[in-house]
């Protein structure tokens, strides 16, 4: 019976298969990639070096492979400069300001929930 229950249960999900939240966390997903999108956030338009100073421990290579991959899920933009010395900026699209109150509410839910480890917030 118990079996049975928990089967109607993954059944009815809305989101059995292709499941929008692993997608979503596809692109959002692992340790940076929200550090790099709230600091976006927050400051609008970057250069590499400065969102590596904004971003407190992480490594270039983690930097480079975040940008990359949030360009390539169509949430930060990437302009190049036509100055000497090239300047790179990053910016969040349209897409990528969409999901901060996103954000913010799980901030708002986690804080709510996990009082002890987030009271400072």
């Amino acid at each position: 019976m118990e079996m049975d229950l928990r089967l109607n249960i993954v059944k009815d999900c809305p989101c059995l298969d292709p499941c929008p939240a692993d997608a979503m966390f596809r692109h959002i997903g692992g340790k940076w990639k929200i550090k790099v999108l709230c600091t976006l956030h927050y400051n609008e338009t970057l250069r590499y070096s400065d969102i590596k100073r904004l971003v407190t421990g992480i490594s270039p290579t983690m930097l480079a492979n975040s940008l990359r991959e949030l360009e390539e899920s169509g949430l930060v933009a990437r302009e190049i400069q036509d100055t000497m010395p090239v300047r790179v900026d990053y910016s969040l699209t349209d897409a990528g300001r969409s999901l901060i109150p996103i954000l913010d509410d799980l901030k708002l839910w986690m804080v709510a929930h996990e009082p002890d480890l987030y009271h400072e917030l």
